[in-house]
Order: structure tokens, then C-alpha cells, then sequence
């Protein structure tokens, strides 16, 4: 049976450089990263893969559209895998319109090409494109905020409210629009905030492990009560893996780990592993600071998994307890990465 050609999109940025650790050890197929390398890509989240005879990299923007056409026409790639994006909110808020240039105008040269390559029109396949699968990654925070109860599910009205979630909520619309309009073997994934190694130091997590083991203040956004659905970094992978593999397209599947918890639990909980695994004289609890609130910060996400649970068979191995363990170790061990 002939390999598939899978392009890989911002995979040497966190959740994409475990899914290619992940892809490459459940599958021979040709892996074609591309990542315009940002601030947010690292190739050094890629070594551990970047020897393989089946691994290949290209640094490149998706919002070059010819380079992207170029892409398509050479290598006939026949699954490709979209995580590419902005998506750090902060900096949606003061520098947009990378978000809106990324997030749409990327994701749309791709469907372009993918529709231009895979198909003769509407509904109609290419030989040896019919199994083909576009899978769209994306965020639980285009369905904006919630209250002290709900879920999202995938039928949950959009309500964006930054920057980053309203270009991630054009950039699903785009992708939907081309199912619905063309018939292109779309797949989109939602999911909840992850956490793991590999994660971009801005982040929350790497953010207050980096604070407290240099003694500095961590900060934490208003009073610490905002809530977030945490999923680790593999469960995520392995979910996004379903979807390519058995999900049927057209359809959205939410992945969340089933793990609230509010911002002042996470520091907390990070410093008590601290205190046990680097302990110093005082509690790294002492550091913790709150600062003045981001503007428009939603007050809770949580995500419905049932869909992807039942349809799909996917379930999470890690609760937040096992899976920020083994986070902060991965960052003891990898310090230059904080």
C-alpha cells in the first residue's frame, strides 16, 4: 500500500511538534512539516524526528500562496494537518492583524490549493484523492465565555471576543464553507487550553514555572478565578489522530480534557509540585502576585467531549494532577526552554 503524503502545518510549534512525535511513531507516511518559524516555531521541538528518511522540513509562510501551490503540485499531498496560526491572546490585543493575515488568509490559501489539487469542481475527485482529509485545527474560544455552568458542545453558537478567537472562528467558517460549497473532505477539531513540553514560554504554565524558579513574581491576571478546561498535549494528538482517521467530514469534534480549573489553582498547584521536586527555603506560593486584568478576558471555557468520546472512541489518559507532573518535570529537565 502506497504511503500517504501528509503536510503538516506550524509543526515546530507545540501542539504540532508532538503531533509529529506522535504521527511518525503510529505511521510510515511522508511527513512534510512546514513553519514560517516565529517567535512561537523551534526546530529544536523537531529533533528527536528530524533524521527519519520520512521526515522533511520547509520553512515557509501559509500565507504565501504560491509557495503554498507550489507545495501541493510537487509533493501531492493527500492528508494535511493545520495548526498553524497566531494564537496568543495578549498579542492579538496589541498587534492584530498578523492574526487576521495567518489565521484566514493562510488558512484559506490552503484550502484553495487543497480543493485545486484533490478535485475537478464541486464534488468531484481527482484519481486517488477520494480518501483525502483536510483536518483544521482549532480553540474552544470561538464559542466566546461561559458562565458558572455549561459546556461547549460543537452546536454551541460562535461569540468571539478577541482578536485571535474572531480570526480562528473566520478561519472554521472558511473551512466549513468549503465542505458545504465544494464538498472538500474537511475535518475541525475545537479543542481546550492544552499544557505540556514543548509549550512557547509566554504561555500560562511555562510562564509561572519560569517566574518561580527566578525568584521573580508570578503574575496572575485579576483575582485568579478565570477557568479553563486543560487538556495535555498528548491526549490532544491522539484525538487529533481520530479525527483524521475516522471522522467523518464535514463534522466538528470538540476535544476537552474534562479538567477545570482556575488560574490561581494552577499556580498553586505548579508551586507544591515546585516545593516537592526543587525545594528552597520558602514556599514558591510566596511569589505568587496578581496584576491587572487582560482587557475582555473571558471568565470560563469548558468543552463537551462526548461527541469525539463516543463517536470516535477517543478518551483522555491524563487528569491535570498526572499531566502537570509530568510537564514540570519535562520543563527541570529542559530549562533552556523556559
Amino acid at each position: 500500500m502506497k504511503n500517504n503524503k501528509v503536510l503538516i502545518t506550524g509543526g515546530a510549534g507545540f501542539i504540532g511538534s508532538n503531533f509529529v512525535a506522535y504521527y511518525m511513531e503510529q505511521s510510515k507516511d511522508e511527513i512534510i512539516v512546514l513553519d514560517k518559524l516565529t517567535y512561537a516555531g523551534n526546530l529544536t521541538n523537531l529533533e528527536a524526528v528530524s533524521a527519519r528518511k520520512n521526515y522533511t522540513f520547509i520553512e515557509g509562510d501559509i500565507c504565501d500562496a504560491s509557495l503554498v501551490e507550489n507545495l501541493f503540485e510537487t509533493h501531492k499531498f493527500s492528508k494535511i494537518v493545520h495548526f498553524a496560526a497566531e494564537s496568543h491572546v495578549d498579542n492579538s490585543i496589541t498587534g492584530p492583524a498578523e492574526f487576521i493575515q495567518t489565521n484566514i488568509v493562510g488558512t484559506f490559501n490552503l484550502l484553495q490549493s487543497a480543493y485545486k489539487n484533490w478535485m475537478d469542481g464541486p464534488n468531484r475527485f481527482k484519481e486517488g484523492f477520494r480518501t483525502a482529509r483536510f483536518l483544521h485545527v482549532s480553540t474552544d474560544e470561538v464559542y466566546g465565555t461561559l458562565g458558572e455552568t455549561g459546556l461547549f458542545t460543537e452546536t454551541t453558537p460562535y461569540a468571539p471576543n478577541s482578536p485571535y478567537s474572531a480570526s480562528k472562528a473566520s478561519s472554521d467558517f472558511i473551512v466549513r464553507s468549503y465542505f458545504h460549497t465544494y464538498g472538500l473532505p474537511v475535518v475541525t477539531t475545537n479543542c481546550s487550553n492544552n499544557y505540556g513540553p514543548n509549550q512557547h514560554k509566554e504561555k500560562l504554565i511555562p510562564t509561572i514555572i519560569r517566574k518561580a524558579l527566578s525568584g521573580q513574581p508570578i503574575p496572575i491576571y485579576g483575582d485568579g478565578k478565570n477557568v479553563r478546561d486543560w487538556l495535555y498535549v498528548k491526549d490532544h494528538c491522539t484525538g487529533i489522530q481520530l479525527a483524521i482517521d475516522k471522522g467523518k467530514t464535514g463534522e466538528t469534534y470538540n476535544i476537552g480534557g474534562n479538567n477545570e480549573r482556575n488560574n490561581l489553582y494552577i499556580a498553586h498547584t505548579i508551586c507544591e509540585l515546585l516545593d516537592e521536586l526543587q525545594p528552597k527555603s520558602s514556599s514558591y506560593k510566596e511569589l505568587i502576585s496578581f496584576v491587572a486584568d487582560r482587557p475582555g478576558h473571558d471568565f470560563r471555557y469548558a468543552i463537551d467531549a462526548s461527541k469525539i468520546e463516543n463517536e470516535l472512541g477517543w478518551k483522555a489518559e491524563e487528569n491535570f494532577e498526572t499531566g502537570i507532573k509530568k510537564t514540570v518535570t519535562w520543563y527541570l529537565n529542559n530549562r533552556d526552554r523556559l
